[in-house]
């Protein structure tokens, strides 16, 4: 019982550290975290209901982006998350992304 409620806190505490340095970064890295993460949840949904890599390419190129920087990085996205052999559901993968986007952009600073 004491375990479980230790790994309990220690997780609620970093939790609350973990969200208070994301606040430090401007609202464009956490657009771009937000966004990144979205494609990835998409491209393992795709991926794990059987769309090939080509036709999750296919789409992406076909997609009209607001910023000429997105079509880049969501192919780049979708093709890393095709190479993973994760079987993560797309929630799962979303978050993955999200954390490790806003721990490199920390790290960054």
């Amino acid at each position: 019982m004491r375990i479980v409620f230790c790994t309990l806190a220690s997780l609620v505490l970093f939790g609350a550290a973990f969200s208070a340095q994301a606040r430090n970064l401007t609202e464009g890295e956490l657009y771009m975290c937000s966004w990144g993460s979205g494609i990835a949840g998409g491209a393992q949904a795709s991926k794990l209901s059987g769309i090939t890599r080509y036709s999750a390419r296919t789409r992406l190129q076909a997609h009209k982006f607001p910023k000429q920087w997105m079509r880049v990085m969501a192919l780049r996205i979708s093709e890393q998350t095709y190479d993973s052999e994760s079987r993560l559901k797309p929630e799962g993968v979303k978050q993955v992304y999200y954390d490790g986007c806003i721990k490199h952009e920390l790290a960054r600073r």
